[in-house]
C-alpha cells in the first residue's frame, strides 16, 4: 500500500516535466578525437568497448588533471576553464557558487554536485546550511547546465543521452571540473575537503573522490553501481532508453559506460569515509541497484554509513523528506570532514 502510494506520487512528479526529447541514437566517436582505436572504422561498438576497457584500467590517466590557470572569484561566483574542451564555448567555462563559512572557513570545504537538470539555484539551501555549520561550500554547475548550456538546449541533454560517446566524455569532463575545484580550495588553504553529490551528481562525486586524494569524505545521495542500469531502468530516463533500444543492449551499454560507473572504483575508497543514501521507493535509482552498491562496499571492506529515506527519488525534494535528507548529509559532513573523526 505505501509503496503503491509513493510510486504513484513519483510518477505524478515525473510527469510534470513535459519537454523531454527522444534524441537520435549516436555512437559519438567524434567526441574522442584520436583516442578511439582505428577511429571506429570497423565497428563503433567494438571501438568504444576497447576504449572503455582501457579507460577503466588506466583511469588515473583518463581522469588526470592539472589546476586551472584562470581561476576568478567575482561576486560569489568562481569561474575557470574546463580541462576538457567541447564544441560548445559556453560549456568550456566552469561556474561554481561559493558559500564561505562564517567560521572555520579555512579548515573545511565541501564541493557540491547537484542532480541532472538542476536549476541554477538548486542545492543553494543545502550549501547555506553547510556554511552555517562551519563548512564552506562550492556548488558546481555540471557540464551543459544553466550558464554552460548552449542556445540550442533547454535541458541538459548532452550529459546523459543516447549519444553514447558524448555521455562518456561529458561525464568525464564533470569529474575533471570537480578536481579543478578541489585544487582551488586547497590553494585557498582548506585543509579538509569533502564532496557531496545527488543523483547524477552522486555518481560523479564517487568518481571524483576515487581519483582525487585530497578528498577525505563523500556524501553520496541516491546511488547505483552502474551508470547504464539507471539510464536503462530509471523513470527519469525512459526517453533515453527509447533511443538506445534496438541499437545497443544493456550488457553492452553497461560495459561501454563502465568508466563513468562507480563500480570499478569502490576499492579505491578504502581509506575514506562515505555516506550512501538511497530511497526505499525510488523509481529513478531502483532500490535493488542501491542495495547492490552497499553490498559491494561491504565486500570490499570499504568503511561506509548507510541511510535509507522513507520516500522516492522525486519526493526526496518534498517536505519532510528533504529535511531528513539534509540532516543526514550535513551531519555526516560535520563528523567526517569538519571534525575529521575517523
Amino acid at each position: 500500500m505505501i509503496a503503491r502510494a509513493f510510486h504513484a506520487w513519483e510518477r505524478r512528479l515525473a510527469s510534470v516535466t513535459t519537454d523531454r526529447i527522444v534524441r537520435p541514437f549516436e555512437w559519438g566517436l567524434d567526441w574522442f578525437g584520436g583516442e578511439v582505436p582505428n577511429g571506429g572504422a570497423d565497428s563503433p561498438l567494438t571501438a568504444l568497448l576497447a576504449w572503455s576497457d582501457e579507460a577503466v584500467t588506466e583511469s588515473d590517466r583518463v581522469f588526470a588533471v592539472t589546476p586551472a590557470i584562470d581561476y576568478e572569484l567575482r561576486n560569489g561566483v568562481l569561474t575557470y576553464s574546463s580541462a576538457l574542451e567541447t564544441p560548445h564555448p559556453e560549456n568550456n567555462v566552469v561556474h561554481a557558487r561559493y558559500f564561505p563559512a562564517d567560521r572555520q572557513a579555512r579548515r573545511c570545504a565541501v564541493v557540491v554536485l547537484p542532480q541532472w537538470n538542476a536549476d541554477p539555484d538548486g542545492h543553494g539551501g543545502l550549501c547555506r546550511l553547510l556554511a552555517r555549520f562551519g563548512m564552506s561550500a562550492l556548488r558546481l554547475s555540471l557540464p551543459y547546465h544553466d550558464r554552460r548550456m548552449p542556445p540550442e538546449l533547454h535541458r541538459a541533454d548532452y550529459i546523459v543521452s543516447a549519444n553514447v560517446g558524448r555521455t562518456l566524455q561529458v561525464c568525464r569532463q564533470a569529474v575533471l571540473d570537480a578536481r579543478r575545484a578541489v585544487a582551488w580550495l586547497a590553494v585557498r588553504g582548506y585543509e579538509r575537503i569533502g564532496i557531496l553529490g545527488t543523483s547524477l551528481g552522486s555518481c560523479l562525486a564517487h568518481l571524483t573522490m576515487a581519483h582525487e586524494p585530497l578528498i577525505r569524505a563523500a556524501a553520496l545521495n541516491h546511488v547505483s553501481p552502474y551508470f547504464a542500469d539507471v539510464v536503462w531502468r530509471g523513470l527519469s530516463t525512459v526517453h533515453v532508453r527509447q533511443a538506445l533500444e534496438g541499437r545497443i543492449d544493456l550488457d553492452e551499454l553497461r560495459r561501454v559506460w563502465m568508466p563513468i560507473s562507480p563500480f570499478p572504483y569502490i576499492g579505491r575508497l578504502a581509506d575514506r569515509r562515505v555516506l550512501l543514501v538511497y530511497a526505499r521507493y525510488d523509481l529513478t535509482f531502483p532500490i535493488d541497484l542501491s542495495r547492490l552498491l552497499v553490498a559491494e562496499f561491504r565486500r570490499h571492506g570499504v568503511p561506509h554509513e548507510r541511510a535509507v529515506l522513507p520516500c522516492g527519488h522525486y519526493t526526496t525534494g518534498a517536505a519532510p523528506f528533504k529535511w531528513l535528507d539534509g540532516y543526514r548529509l550535513v551531519s555526516f559532513m560535520r563528523r567526517h570532514c569538519l571534525a575529521g573523526r575517523a
